[in-house]
């Protein structure tokens, strides 16, 4: 019988302590071998249609991951893009509550706009920031710089009770944190972190009447008949959300199946249990040392203040963490173990 130790070995051999998923994750052994078949194809020049079916495939997984029916996620490229579909679904004036220096691909559309009212206020008060006239609050669920959680049941709660959208990133969470994507209006995630598949994909999930956006990116694969919609105006926009969609990176498909396939095999809660223990450890052994790491409760991300600058010394050692506005930035997921954590803060200790 197959445990989550086993499951996990058979399927990762790193070569270094990699620490650092909350820049990209390690891709699985079954997606390698994913990425390598469908280079084939290409190569051999055979029928392509097993790829679109992988998009399918994997659109349907992280509507599971995100508790929501697949008519409301639709598959683009990038944070950025869904986030600038939503910019542009605003009217000019329109008020847009974001966290300070949250991650540039959440914030940036909504500046460059140069008509909306962006507000940002720091992480902690977005809940109490959130008032009349608001339209929109979006925010990272776990911030990219130091794993620090959003309140998102006050969040929820404040945007309810004062009339406001919620558009909720999920990239630095999806995969180890459970996700209620239902609680939002909109919400998004890039597939090359925590959900350990290849660059080139992004999910966007949208309420069941679309929100007020409108597709204004999309081409023939937003058509209800994709094939029936390659020349012309489309003629029919899909009916759900696959209407957003933005044409397929097919090999990026290929393997992000198999990757949602292991994070669904394994369980986001004892992912979630996993990573969590391994950051604890980290932030106890931290604490040995005389470090205090910013407080982010509850998150596999661990920033540490002043030692940053370490980050190429411990490249050089084989071990891969990030340095952020000179925070040293470990990230603990499903392929890390203790011995990982030990071997980090024994290099820094010296």
């Amino acid at each position: 019988m197959e445990t989550f130790e086993s499951l996990v070995r058979a399927e990762f051999a790193p070569k270094t302590t990699y620490l650092n998923t909350a820049s990209n994750g390690l891709l699985p052994a079954r997606t390698v071998t994913a990425l390598h078949e469908a280079a084939l194809l290409r190569a051999e020049g055979r029928p392509l249609t097993s790829l679109y079916e992988d998009v399918e495939a994997s659109r349907a997984a992280y509507a599971r991951l995100a508790g929501v029916p697949v008519t409301r996620v639709a598959a683009g490229a990038s944070v950025a893009a869904h986030t600038g579909l939503i910019a542009a679904s605003l009217p000019a004036g329109a008020e847009v509550l974001t966290a300070e220096d949250d991650f540039t691909s959440v914030l940036n559309p909504f500046h460059v706009r140069g008509d909306l009212k962006v507000r940002a206020v720091p992480l902690e008060r977005i809940p109490e920031a959130v008032r009349p006239g608001t339209a929109l609050v979006a925010v990272s669920a776990a911030q990219s710089a130091d794993g620090r959680i959003v309140d998102l049941p006050a969040l929820r709660e404040a945007a309810r009770t004062h009339g406001a959208r919620t558009y909720v990133d999920f990239s630095q969470s999806a995969g180890w944190l459970p996700m209620d994507a239902d609680a939002y209006d909109y919400s998004a995630a890039v597939s090359f972190k925590w959900l350990l598949g290849p660059h080139g994909a992004a999910f966007l999930v949208v309420p069941e009447d679309f929100g007020g956006l409108t597709p204004v990116l999309s081409g023939w694969v937003a058509g209800e008949v994709p094939w029936d919609s390659c020349y012309g105006p489309v003629a029919e926009l899909a009916h759900s959300a696959r209407r957003f969609d933005l044409s397929h990176a097919l090999f990026t498909y290929a393997g992000l199946r198999r990757s949602l396939d292991l994070i669904e095999e394994l369980g986001v809660a004892a992912v979630q249990a996993h990573d969590l223990a391994l950051a604890d450890r980290f932030r106890a052994g931290l604490a040995a040392l005389g470090h205090e790491p910013v407080p982010a409760p509850g998150s596999p991300i661990v920033s540490v203040p002043g030692l940053g600058a370490r980050q190429p010394e411990l490249s050089r050692a084989g071990i891969e963490v990030s340095n952020r506005a000179g925070n040293l930035r470990a990230a603990f997921h499903l392929f890390n173990t203790t011995a990982d954590v030990d071997r980090l803060l024994d290099v820094l200790s010296a």
